[in-house]
């Protein structure tokens, strides 16, 4: 056979040239479709998978999930939106706080605060309605409070608030959780996709409790008012928990504490909420309350942010240190007192035209209040997690790390007695550095051999607060904070006990602040002391 050089025909050449050409065109197209499609990826937020992005997709494939995960995302969206408008039991809600509540903690920390309506800048259950507040998206990063109320019109009406605090968990955890957990039971008991569970007016639980309205709305759960058919139609509060893993862990423990806390206050002496039932609903943790009134933080809301009287800061106080105190005695730190989780028993209020500030404004008729919210509370014996409280209640030992204990529910209490004699925050902040920097505007210095023990150097520069006083923070520090006592609106002898008891509540060192043992038997508790006489 012999050898033999083929040379490709003019036509072949052509062929080939023709096939190199379109698949160079092609390459460049696809190219150029990339470039456009990681321009857009980049100027818009990913939807990710559950996973994450797999490497060996192509821009194309990612692509087409993205927009499958919006297509399913906006479907899911109108469902929500239509079943919202379709069960009329879902009244618009305003963040406010029931047990637990922003709550573990945080909420905590929206709960974490309050963008108050008034100047300062800014769910448990019962009577009233109240407008949304940023407490600090809160609890810092690290908790995640929420709390909401109904807002209703009419004289006084049932509200409820809630909150749960869940520790050192991202968004996007909480995303994928919700989705994973999703329940579809029966068409009767079935999960929206964030847990909560999917009920109408008149739904019944364990065939006895008919639920009446939506009471308030958290990332624990729902708060619904219920009519309770084995008691003769009592009027009732029930927390309905998310069914997520994590939510009915916290449940439990708040069950657990509020059983220990009712049994050991069989006499009911004490201002404690009470907790009447609780049940296993197809994964939903319920807890059944009492049903009670506003917080005393939406009784300020409605009424404009007027302060209470003093004569009612006194009797309010004296009820909630009672019941603080009775905590304490049983080895139980609360570490969530704020205006949000004390409630009033009955909130009905006398309306009263003031001629000085030109309007109307409402008048207790009745200031007996109870504490709630037991989702974190916590033994002695327990472990102490480095961070508690709502931002703006939160002690000073909490903020530098410096392990805490009972004495920082006297500092929250501290706190929340001011707020009652001005209708707004006093420790108006969500930045731990400015927040001491306003203790100290008000208190006066922290004391060095605090400073020297905290581990969060970056707060402490040459033994004192690295803090710039011209700085914008500086300024805005100055502006609205200043010494304690400049706050008394009288120089009356029942004003002085007053910011005498808040001063030695609000002491930086635990060792030296004042016991709700002492605090009970301070001067400006006398005149109930003689009105029992």
């Amino acid at each position: 056979m012999n050898d033999e050089l083929h040379f490709p025909s003019t036509s072949c050449l052509v062929l080939t040239a023709a096939f190199v050409f379109l698949f160079q065109a092609e390459e460049h197209g696809r190219h150029f479709k990339g470039e456009l499609l990681r321009k857009k990826m980049r100027q818009s937020k990913r939807m990710r998978s559950p996973g994450g992005w797999l490497s060996e997709y192509s821009w194309e494939e990612k692509w087409e999930v993205r927009k499958r995960q919006k297509r399913d995302s906006h479907s899911s969206e109108r469902e929500n939106r239509s079943r919202r408008h379709h069960h009329h039991h879902h009244f618009r809600t305003y963040e406010g706080h029931y047990l637990e509540a922003k709550t573990l903690n945080e909420r905590l920390d929206c709960r974490e605060r309050r963008g108050r309506e008034a100047s300062l800048d800014l769910v448990e259950y019962g009577e009233g309605g109240r407008g949304q507040h940023c407490r600090e998206q809160e609890r810092d990063q690290d908790w995640h409070h929420y709390s909401k109320s109904s807002g209703r019109s009419g004289r006084s009406h049932r509200s409820s608030h809630g909150h749960y605090h869940a520790r050192h968990h991202s968004t996007s955890n909480h995303r994928s959780d919700s989705r994973s957990h999703r329940r579809k039971r029966s068409r009767s008991f079935e999960d929206d996709e964030e847990g909560h569970l999917i009920y109408h007016s008149g739904h019944m639980l364990r065939a006895r409790y008919e639920i009446v309205c939506t009471l308030g709305e958290g990332a624990f759960g729902k708060v619904v008012e219920c009519i309770d058919h084995a008691k003769g139609g009592l009027r009732v509060a029930l927390k309905i928990i998310k069914n997520l893993e994590r939510y009915r862990e916290a449940a439990m423990s708040e069950v657990e504490a509020l059983e220990q806390v009712n049994s050991l206050d069989c006499d009911r002496r004490f201002a404690c909420v009470r907790m009447l039932d609780w049940f296993d609903h197809h994964g939903h943790i319920c807890i059944v309350f009492e049903l009670l009134g506003l917080s005393t933080f939406d009784f300020l809301k409605e009424n404009g942010f007027q302060p209470f009287p003093v004569s009612q800061i006194r009797h309010m106080a004296h009820q909630i240190f009672r019941a603080v105190r009775f905590l304490h005695q049983n080895k139980l730190t609360h570490t969530d007192l704020k205006p949000e989780n004390i409630l009033f028993v009955n909130s009905d209020y006398h309306m009263e035209y003031n001629p000085k500030m030109k309007r109307d404004e409402r008048t207790l008729k009745n200031p007996d209040v109870k504490v709630v919210d037991f989702g974190n509370a916590t033994y002695d014996h327990e472990h102490h997690t480095s961070v508690v409280s709502t931002r703006h209640y939160r002690a000073p030992e909490v903020i530098l790390e410096l392990g805490w204990n009972q004495a920082c529910d006297v500092w929250s209490l501290g706190c929340i007695l001011v707020e009652y004699y001005l209708g707004l925050t006093l420790f108006q902040t969500h930045d731990s550095k400015e927040h001491l920097a306003m203790m100290e505007r008000v208190l006066g210095p922290i004391p060095s051999h605090l400073l020297q023990k905290t581990r969060k150097r970056r707060y402490v520069r040459q033994e004192r607060l690295d803090w710039d006083d011209h700085s914008s923070s500086g300024r805005y520090v100055r502006k609205h904070c200043k010494p304690l006592k400049q706050y008394m609106s009288s120089k009356t002898s029942e004003h002085e006990q007053l910011f005498d008891l808040i001063q030695k509540m609000l002491e930086y060192d635990v060792s030296k602040r004042i016991t709700l043992d002492e605090a009970l038997k301070h001067p400006f508790f006398d005149p109930l002391k003689k009105g029992k006489k």
